[in-house]
């Protein structure tokens, strides 16, 4: 109660001097309103100051990340801002801090006003820039990691900086042409070829036209896209999730997730200037197709056999709509993959994406004469708007009633590239393995933590559990692995460790603090952070492993770990809790585990396909010297084909489906082509093969001993 007082008094106060500032603001310009500005610098810097999780001062070192994020966030590629240009902002370098709480942006005005006319500018520079052939017999290079890359000096040495960048993208075209002439002489001796010079010119109108799309779609962005990118630099300066939402990004927010669409089943997310990979549906098109994965980048999309559309720079609104489509067409990404910083096009047919895929499913397996289950859970899911509406924690419950029915041994939860969810969920989920007791442990900022307990001394599953993980469990992901892990209920299984995120986050609607007739957006805000019933943070450290098996990732920075400003790990007091004594052997088992995958030469290959990808994506300079461009294009394919069968696997394991489900996959031969899908997959599956022999060594006691912490 004394917390909820605190916040309405503090809501009141925010909402009289919004309600002053709004007169003033209502007769002003829809695109630039200043008056609307300071409502949304004061709201969002009391909110922020008074109510997220960790206590910031607004100082130097503030104003100092505000200013660095903002023009990173305008200018990453270093496009536009000069040495000259740094230092006229550099005298506002110290002083953010202090405009903010005059609800003054003056530096906020001074770079976008620069940043407007070095916009203008641009067309003229990369207009000249290709109207004549790059010359690709000269010996330089070019760094495209820009955080290492300085400013330009003066305007000519940022031309020559564009000039290398344009002369990259031609270069990766003429080499992609070349490459693809000679795949069809080869497939038809007759088939007339062009020279470098004609592929070349080809390659330099198909930049111009990007480029021309490019600043089209820029030119389209209004004040309220820029003002955003300044608020998340303050806002993000609290840490990595806390973010502003503005109105339209908001409105995404909100979407609810529940019915059917057309397209590819891909979330996408504005970085920068960027469109992103955030999370693919679970059997939607592109995650049955295979290549795409988060963090890949969108470039160009393309309609079929139709030319295809630059959309960097591109509002995110715009480019979902280019990327959606009817169901059986065909949609052509190019992305640049997050792994090895490669451009790849990848076809996609569009179709009906069902989001019944991100509810829980089943398989049954059977391995020397037992079976085991396998739960697939991707995500922690509720609807708090509908308490009869299916939610993660009954529908657990029910998949393992059913598998129960059928005699399975062993259970595998599966919870890689589950970014969390519903908490309430989290601990129900935890409960149906455990007896009644403490699963979480929630603190507010100055607060004692609370624990969170399951109180149902119902156990659903006292068999033996796996839980697989990897670098993409997170949040709920990471309290239910912790949870079992330190109840010693289950073995872990994944990468070395989980993401990391021990935050939680709250959305807030800037309009419940004003009057103010116009929509505001919202502010994501972490209010809360998790701790384990041992004590530890899952902030940072995430859940380490029991059994760690290398993986893709396993060299890459990843994780909360890798965020800057991200929340510092750290400790509280330990619950009183339980730990059961489940396991004979579990021991025995970890360590015979260990030393499989320790000599096993498919883990080896991907270990070594590990260090690679670390290797090319650390690797961020280029020749533009086309013969040593194909020269180490060369290298680099022959290096890629050593791992050409790194994730060729066939276990020769059978997966089915539990017989509840027989009748509704002859109703419904999407679910059942979604179902094939799916347990193909799980037969290529080394991980889940391994988990599988993991729990067939298990040994439950007969009758558990207790060890009370």
């Amino acid at each position: 109660m004394k917390t909820k007082y605190k916040i309405t008094t503090f809501l009141l106060a925010i909402l009289l001097f919004a309600t002053s500032l709004q007169t003033q603001a209502a007769n002003t310009d829809t695109n630039s309103d200043p008056e609307k500005d300071k409502i949304l610098v004061y709201i969002l810097r009391n909110i922020l100051t008074r109510s997220h999780f960790v206590v910031k001062d607004m100082n130097d070192d503030f104003s100092e990340y505000v200013f660095t994020e903002f023009i990173d966030g305008l200018d990453p590629s270093k496009r536009y801002f000069t040495q000259k240009d740094m230092k006229d902002f550099s005298k506002f370098k110290y002083e953010i801090d202090n405009q903010l709480l005059k609800e003054d942006v003056s530096f906020y005005n001074l770079v976008y006003d620069r940043f407007s006319s070095k916009i203008k500018n641009a067309k003229s520079y990369y207009g000249d820039l290709l109207k004549q052939p790059f010359n690709f017999k000269k010996n330089e290079t070019i760094d495209v990691d820009y955080e290492k890359v300085p400013f330009a000096k003066n305007e000519n040495e940022l031309i020559d900086y564009w000039r290398k960048q344009l002369k990259l993208s031609t270069l990766i075209r003429i080499q992609d042409k070349l490459d693809k002439q000679k795949a069809d002489v080869l497939k038809d001796k007759n088939h007339k070829t062009k020279s470098f010079d004609e592929f070349e010119k080809e390659a330099r109108a198909e930049v111009l036209k990007n480029m021309d799309d490019l600043y089209v779609r820029i030119e389209e962005l209004e004040h309220e896209d820029w003002f955003s990118t300044f608020l998340n630099s303050v806002v993000g300066a609290f840490d990595p999730h806390t973010t502003y939402m503005a109105p339209s990004i908001k409105e995404r927010f909100d979407q609810d997730m529940s019915g059917k669409l057309e397209g590819i089943g891909a979330r996408l997310v504005k970085k920068g200037i960027y469109t992103e990979i955030f999370e693919l549906v679970s059997g939607g098109p592109a995650w049955k197709e295979g290549s795409l994965e988060p963090g890949d980048i969108i470039l160009e999309v393309a309609q079929g056999n139709e030319e295809p559309l630059d959309i960097v720079g591109m509002r995110l609104d715009d480019a979902i709509k280019f990327i959606k489509g009817k169901k059986g067409t065909e949609v052509k990404l190019t992305v640049k993959k997050k792994l090895d910083g490669t451009n790849k096009v990848i076809s996609i047919t569009r179709d009906v994406v069902e989001l019944e895929e991100t509810f829980v499913k089943s398989s049954i397996v059977e391995k020397d004469g037992k079976k085991f289950g396998i739960i697939d859970l991707p995500k922690f899911y509720i609807d708090f708007n509908e308490e009869s509406y299916r939610d993660s924690a009954k529908d657990m419950e029910q998949e393992i009633e059913r598998l129960k029915s059928e005699g399975v041994s062993g259970l595998i939860v599966d919870l890689r590239n589950n970014g969390g969810g519903s908490l309430k969920t989290a601990i129900e989920i935890s409960g149906l393995f455990i007896n009644e007791g403490p699963i979480v442990q929630v603190k507010y900022r100055g607060e004692n933590p609370i624990i969170k307990k399951d109180i149902d001394p119902k156990i659903q599953w006292e068999g033996a559990v796996v839980v697989l993980v990897n670098e993409f469990s997170a949040s709920a992901s990471e309290i239910f692995a912790a949870a079992m892990q330190d109840y010693k209920r289950a073995v872990i299984m994944g990468g070395n460790q989980t993401y990391g995120k021990g935050t939680v986050q709250s959305v807030l609607p800037i309009n419940q603090f004003t009057k103010y007739d116009k929509d505001l957006g919202a502010l994501k805000m972490t209010i809360q952070k998790f701790y384990r019933v041992n004590g530890g943070s899952t902030q940072i450290e995430g859940v380490y492993s029991d059994i760690a098996m290398p993986d893709r990732y396993s060299y890459m920075k990843f994780g909360e770990r890798d965020l800057d400003g991200a929340l510092v790990w750290d400790k509280v007091k330990q619950a009183d809790y339980v730990q059961t004594n489940s396991y004979q052997n579990f021991n025995d088992v970890v360590n015979n585990s260990k030393q499989r995958i320790a000599t096993d030469s498919k883990f080896k290959l991907i270990n070594e396909y590990a260090k690679w990808l670390k290797k090319k994506q650390d690797d961020t300079s280029y020749s533009l010297n086309y013969k040593l461009f194909e020269e180490s294009n060369v290298a680099n394919e022959k290096d890629a084909e050593k791992f050409k069968s790194v994730f060729d696997y066939k276990s020769n394991l059978t997966f089915n489906s539990p017989n509840y489900e027989l009748s509704l996959i002859k109703k419904d031969t999407a679910l059942a082509d979604k179902r094939l899908a799916w347990h193909k997959n799980l037969s290529k599956d080394v991980y889940v093969f391994e988990a599988i022999n993991v729990l067939s060594e298990l040994k439950m006691n007969t009758k558990n001993e207790i060890v009370k912490y």
